[in-house]
This record gives C-alpha cells, sequence and structure tokens, in this order.
C-alpha cells in the first residue's frame, strides 16, 4: 500500500509588502508628534473615510489600542495602524512630510488615487486590485 501524505508541509509564505510606509522626514515627525503627546499611543492611526469634493479623505490620528481587525505596520522606528477598511485604498502609499514656505503638512503619495480637487483635501481613491 502506498502512503499518500494529504498535508504536506506548508510552503513557505513570500513577505507581504507593506500597506503604508514613511519617508525618513514623516517617520522624524511622526516621532516627534508621538513624543510630545500627552499619553503613550500605541501608534498612528492611518484611515480613509468619505468626504470632500471629490469624495474621500485621509484620516490621521492617534491611537491608543490597536484594533483586532487593523493592519500593524513598523516602519523608521514608527507602528503605523491601518484601518481595516482602508487596506485596500492604501496599498503601495507612501506618506511624506513636506515643508514649504507657506504650510507644513503630511502628504499621501497613493498609487491607488484617481483624482484630487482643487485644494488637495480630498481625493478619489480605487480599491487595489490584487491580481
Amino acid at each position: 500500500m502506498t502512503h499518500i501524505d494529504i498535508n504536506p508541509a506548508p510552503r513557505p509564505r513570500r513577505p507581504r509588502p507593506k500597506v503604508v510606509s514613511l519617508t525618513d522626514a514623516a517617520a522624524e515627525r511622526v516621532r516627534e508628534i508621538m513624543g510630545k503627546a500627552e499619553k503613550p499611543y500605541a501608534g498612528l492611526r492611518v484611515g480613509v473615510k468619505n468626504g470632500g469634493c471629490a469624495g474621500q479623505e485621509y484620516v490621521l490620528e492617534y491611537a491608543e489600542t490597536a484594533g483586532p481587525l487593523d493592519e500593524v505596520v513598523e516602519d523608521k522606528g514608527v507602528t503605523i495602524l491601518v484601518e481595516p477598511k482602508a487596506v485596500l485604498f492604501l496599498l503601495g502609499t507612501v506618506i511624506d512630510y513636506e515643508v514649504t514656505k507657506l504650510s507644513a503638512k503630511f502628504v499621501f503619495r497613493n498609487p491607488n488615487e484617481t483624482d484630487a480637487c482643487g485644494c488637495g483635501e480630498s481625493v478619489t481613491i480605487q480599491p487595489a486590485r490584487l491580481d
């Protein structure tokens, strides 16, 4: 009788790409902000919400705890918690921090963005295709 192994050893999984990443400037600014926070936080929560003239807006806020379904990303000494409903909208996004003569702000470089309003406050984002 031939023995057939119906439970072969699992193949090693290839590493998943980070949903979001930070530039050095963004990581430095987040560490600075978190270091001055009134209390310790689990990380920076990143998400997307409906709003603005283009349909969606990026959201950044302190996160006291990680949600059970949050995607946890560690990058350059910063913990980023991505809301589960935002993962496909943010896949491949690089968050930067830019300082100009008139403003200082976080900027999202998102390959899934298809449009933005004139003032830059809202965007249109298509979910990433996983094929």
